[in-house]
C-alpha cells in the first residue's frame, strides 16, 4: 500500500470540520491490534526498530496529541502531528484511501467512501 495521490482540494469549513471530526475520532480509539490487522495503522521500520515499547507508546502519544496549530494543521484537519519520543523525533500522518484500500478517497468527509490509514514513522524516514 502507497500513500494515496490526491487531487488538489478545496473543501469548505464545513468539510473540514468534518474530516477533522472523523480524524480525532479515528486517532484517538484504543485500536492498535485490529488496526494493524486491517491495514488501519502503520508503523514504519524505523519506528518497529526502537521495539515494541516504544512503538506503543508512540501509538499512545499520537491519541492523546492535541498540540494542532496553524503551522502543523493549516486546513484544520487534524491530519498531521509531530513530537519527540525518547528524545527521537516522529511523525504522524493520516491518509484518506477508498474502501478497497487502493486509490485515494474521492471524499474524505464521507466516511461511507473512506478508509482511514494512520502511519507512525520517524521524521527522518518522511
Amino acid at each position: 500500500m502507497s500513500t494515496p495521490y490526491y487531487a488538489p482540494r478545496e473543501h469548505s469549513q464545513s468539510s473540514s470540520e468534518q474530516i477533522r471530526a472523523l480524524n480525532d475520532a479515528f486517532r484517538t480509539q484504543p485500536f492498535i491490534g485490529a488496526a494493524l490487522a486491517s491495514d488501519e495503522l502503520v508503523i514504519t521500520r524505523g519506528v518497529a526498530d526502537y521495539g515494541n515499547d516504544f512503538a506503543d507508546r508512540a501509538v499512545t502519544a499520537v491519541r492523546r496529541f492535541s498540540n494542532f496549530t496553524e503551522d502543523n494543521d493549516p486546513y484544520g484537519e487534524h491530519d498531521f502531528g509531530s513530537f519527540d519520543l525518547d528524545a527521537v523525533k516522529l511523525f504522524w500522518k493520516i491518509d484518506y484511501y477508498d474502501r478497497k484500500l487502493e486509490y485515494g478517497s474521492p471524499d474524505p468527509a464521507d466516511p461511507a467512501l473512506t478508509r482511514r490509514v494512520l502511519t507512525i514513522l520517524l521524521a527522518e524516514e518522511y
